[in-house]
């Protein structure tokens, strides 16, 4: 299929997951992931009508920014080495994987302003996974606040790929609930008003438990 019959199915499952739970599709950011997507279906892409790009390596996202720059909005929703964050750090508009005080440190040294960032929280609790404990992620926010290039918009999780619809579930309303419990904070460097969670083969779930963003792969990249 075309990049753009993929995201008008996409679109149409966004608008059915927001009419079940409630919600304004307007409120749904789509991240097209374009993880090993060539440049030319990358192009077909963003002509499609998408805005947002996601890229986990730090290889892939530098050959796609070199060709596209300011055309979309960059997230960066893998795993960041804290001496590689000098070079994408002030290229990305947003980071969907901030798990550690040494990261946050160092971006907040490197970046020219401040910028936004989802906590990644290992929800499932599996080893192969990064993210702090839901436990960590009040006292992880609190300690945010000593870096003030660092704004805590939300929280972000990665589902196991699983067909167990109760388990999903259960697993993005932890992470709804975690987000509830530091937005009540109130606190100025953690507004922490969204929720980063929802892939190719369970966004339509997530929508329905609140995500806010949602990193679409393989439905909206394979032809």
């Amino acid at each position: 299929m075309t990049a753009a019959a993929n995201l008008e199915q996409i679109r149409h499952h966004i608008r059915e997951a927001c009419e079940k739970s409630g919600r304004n599709p307007d409120d749904i950011t789509l991240i097209g992931v374009t993880k090993y997507v060539t440049i030319e279906r990358t192009e077909e892409i963003i002509q499609a009508g998408v805005e947002n790009l996601g890229e986990n390596r730090l290889e892939g996202f530098l050959e796609k920014y070199q060709h596209f720059t300011d055309r979309v909005n960059w997230h960066f929703i893998g795993t960041l080495q804290s001496r590689k964050v000098k070079d994408v750090i002030n290229q990305i508009d947003m980071l969907h994987s901030l798990d550690r005080n040494s990261l946050a440190k160092e971006i907040n040294k490197r970046v020219n302003e401040q910028l936004d960032c989802f906590i990644q929280v290992n929800v499932s609790g599996e080893v192969s996974k990064h993210g702090l404990d839901p436990e960590e992620v009040v006292p992880f926010v609190e300690e945010m606040a000593a870096y003030e290039n660092v704004r805590i918009i939300g929280l972000m999780t990665m589902a196991p790929h699983i067909n167990d619809e109760l388990r999903l579930r259960e697993i993005f309303r932890t992470l709804a609930k975690l987000r509830d419990e530091v937005s009540s904070m109130q606190l100025s460097h953690a507004p922490c008003a969204y929720l980063s969670m929802g892939m190719s083969n369970d966004y339509r779930i997530a929508i329905e438990e609140g995500a806010t963003h949602v990193r679409i792969g393989s439905s909206l990249t394979n032809s």
